[in-house]
């Protein structure tokens, strides 16, 4: 009887504690007085669901008393999906509180696309002032400008889902940057009215698409870089000396091969000379063998020979005397 006993109460225990898991009942308790009418039910709904209860009540008691109507099966819908409820639930207060129009769905859909909804919320409330990174700019004249820029915006809730996050406004205002310096004429211009890029990037509608609105662009700091003409110009010439220096170079290349094939037509010419100079006693020989050239004839020929070389000795000779400055004859006969 004993164990009859302890097994009954063991069973009787159970019991009490699976309807008390099953059936949420000071949830229940804490809803009722609340003024948030939500069935036993569907309490027990919501565990066979896998949907922790307080994880929809507590939400939705918080909504009743912001007077913010909500909808049970929207809330596990939103929790099945993998949102944040509570978080959810907490933008569409705030957004009330702040006079800023925003619906469960369209909530629900930020907070499911990944955004924080809540920080949205209060984003438009409360703008926010991103600082740009040090952007580089060349103005006409060649003067490099260094601009930092803060940019203030404020969340654009409509094209939340969809829209283009911070990176992209940054990149579009240092794209505006660089072309408001590229289309002035003097850096100076921009360094006495730094205002000027700020009216020109906001002419330019650079928030569209963005999940923000850009509410102004404030310069921060300009400051003046490298003479980029300057350098872009000696660059040039640098370039420019070295494409002549090369061509320079190419043409003494082919002066000197020109001239080393002159050298050796030269010596070609040099060497047919010495082989026609060696043929003349050979042809003397056989003119005499021949009788087509006497003797006297010979001895004639080497008479001049020997006048030619004698009148080229003293040619060389005479030249050599010649004093330097001379006028060519000598001054004593």
């Amino acid at each position: 009887m004993e164990i009859g006993a302890l097994i009954l109460a063991g069973i009787a225990l159970l019991a009490v504690f699976l309807f008390f898991y099953l059936v949420p009942v000071p949830l229940w308790i804490t809803a009722l007085f609340s003024g948030v009418n939500v069935p036993l039910t569907s309490l027990v709904g919501m565990r066979f669901r896998r949907i922790p209860p307080a994880k929809i009540v507590n939400p939705m008691i918080k909504a009743f008393k912001a007077g913010i109507p909500v909808e049970t099966a929207k809330l596990e819908a939103q929790y099945l999906a993998g949102g944040n409820v509570d978080r959810v639930v907490d933008a569409l207060i705030a957004a009330d509180k702040a006079g800023i129009k925003l619906n469960f769905d369209r909530a629900a859909a930020i907070d499911l696309a990944g955004r924080d909804v809540l920080e949205a919320v209060k984003l438009s409330v409360n703008p926010k002032v991103i600082t740009s990174p040090t952007v580089a700019g060349m103005a006409k004249d060649g003067i490099q400008l260094l601009v930092t820029a803060r940019i203030t915006v404020r969340a654009n809730i409509d094209r939340l889902v969809g829209g283009a996050g911070e990176e992209t406004i940054v990149a579009r205002v240092g794209e505006g940057i660089v072309a408001s310096i590229g289309q002035s004429e003097d850096h100076k211009m921009v360094l006495e009215q730094p205002d000027r890029i700020s009216k020109t990037v906001l002419a330019k509608g650079l928030d569209a698409g963005t999940a923000f609105e850009i509410l102004s662009v404030d310069i921060a700091e300009v400051d003046v870089g490298k003479n980029i003409g300057a350098q872009l110009r000696t660059d040039q010439a640098e370039a420019d000396k070295k494409i002549a220096q090369a061509k320079a170079e190419e043409r003494r290349a082919m002066a000197v091969a020109l001239e080393q094939e002159n050298a050796a037509l030269v010596e070609a010419m040099r060497a047919k000379l010495v082989e026609a100079q060696a043929a003349v006693p050979l042809a003397l020989a056989e003119a005499l063998r021949s009788g087509r050239l006497g003797v006297m004839d010979y001895y004639q020929l080497k008479n001049i020979e020997a006048d030619t070389d004698m009148r080229e000795s003293i040619s060389r000779a005479s030249s050599g005397n010649i004093p330097e400055g001379g006028s060519g004859t000598s001054g004593t006969r």
